[in-house]
């Protein structure tokens, strides 16, 4: 039987529990109840670039093929930076925007994408993505996708890479000491002060669950977010609302470590936790202290994986300091079909050379781990 191609306007189209059967719950960004809200309480409009678009794939009344789709009319939240072609494409005369993404706005997290029953429906998708193109679109963007995705492009799909440090319990670390104990001197000792400058500031930190986080958590943490934001110039998409609505549809995913001084919120790391994995998002400060932003963001996200059992955790994108504080590093990919096929014969050699200098980039970094070789 021939599948039935549906495209969404919005997720709240299909019911939550009928997305969820493909999606799972292992990770968060791809759960109903989170893509959903983004656009249910201002997060993703079209006046910042993101229209849902959403694909679905039915067999009958059943969905058996799905995946977060946004039609985009800029290349802002994708965290896999497309600029110089949208550049190239307007220097011959040609419209980049609009583009087609399948991904998870604002969020530079690896995880499913095409969410299928089995090989066939994620062939299915991939084709239906790329035959939308004749309706307008100058590119389709899967960006974050993991390994089970793999197989289902080929290789008219050109493929970039990247590095992000993930943090990984590899050998069953106990607490923060022993993983403290599997570092050299040198990287041991530089954490331990730094920790140390943070509690002589007279800093304490608190770590609340959605279901534990009162109002004033999520407006102090919300505030940080639009000072970060803020201090870099740019524009802030994520709302109070969708805060909320985190903390009361999501109590459990969503995980806040406030920093306070003298019984006041000064800080804070907002992440989101899957079947196995904390996911740092975003944070922010009112106070500058010597620490802070590695004690908030790093070392306490540490100490509540090894606490909860958790055996991974990812703090975001990019930032070489991670190394030094035992995230290593982890390669992150996307697929892209390019419509126009001379554009597309030019950037097959840039992305192949792209690879092979990140590749060795990530090789290189090798050598700068801070654990022992014999951690014995």
């Amino acid at each position: 039987m021939a599948l039935r191609t549906r495209w969404l306007e919005a997720l709240d189209e299909v019911e939550a529990a009928t997305w969820d059967s493909l999606a799972g719950s292992d990770n968060p960004f791809v759960r109903h109840t989170f893509l959903a809200g983004l656009e249910a309480t201002g997060c993703v409009l079209p006046e910042l670039g993101w229209t849902p678009r959403h694909l679905t794939l039915w067999d009958g009344d059943t969905l058996v093929a799905a995946a977060p789709v946004y039609a985009k009319t800029n290349s802002h939240g994708e965290f896999v930076f497309d600029h110089a072609w949208a550049h190239a494409y307007s220097r011959y005369g040609l419209d980049y925007f609009p583009k087609l993404l399948c991904g998870v706005p604002y969020s530079p997290v690896t995880g499913p994408r095409l969410l299928a029953r089995d090989a066939a429906a994620r062939r299915a998708l991939v084709e239906t993505l790329r035959c939308a193109c004749d309706d307008g679109f100058s590119s389709v963007h899967v960006n974050f996708h993991d390994d089970q995705d793999v197989a289902a492009f080929d290789d008219g799909w050109l493929e970039r890479i990247d590095v992000q440090y993930h943090w990984e319990n590899t050998a069953g670390w106990r607490d923060f000491d022993a993983f403290l104990g599997a570092m050299d001197h040198k990287h041991r000792k530089n954490i331990r002060q730094e920790r140390a400058k943070v509690a002589r500031a007279g800093i304490a930190f608190r770590v609340v669950h959605g279901d534990e986080a009162s109002q004033a958590d999520l407006a102090a943490m919300h505030r940080f977010y639009l000072q970060t934001f803020s201090e870099y110039g740019n524009r802030p998409a994520i709302t109070m609302p969708f805060l909320q609505h985190l903390a009361r549809a999501m109590p459990r995913a969503l995980v806040i470590v406030l920093a306070e001084r003298d019984g006041r919120p000064v800080a804070g790391a907002l992440c989101l936790r899957g079947s196995d994995t904390l996911y740092g998002r975003y944070w922010g400060s009112v106070e500058q202290h010597p620490g802070l932003h590695f004690e908030a963001c790093y070392y306490q996200g540490i100490d509540y994986c090894l606490r909860e059992g958790l055996h991974r955790f990812e703090p975001g994108a990019q930032g070489e300091h991670k190394l030094a504080r035992g995230f290593l590093p982890a390669l992150v990919r996307s697929r892209h079909w390019i419509a126009e096929p001379a554009f597309r014969d030019a950037l097959a050699p840039w992305c192949a050379e792209e690879r092979a200098a990140i590749a060795s980039y990530a090789r290189s970094l090798e050598g700068s781990s801070p654990f022992r070789r014999d951690p014995s």
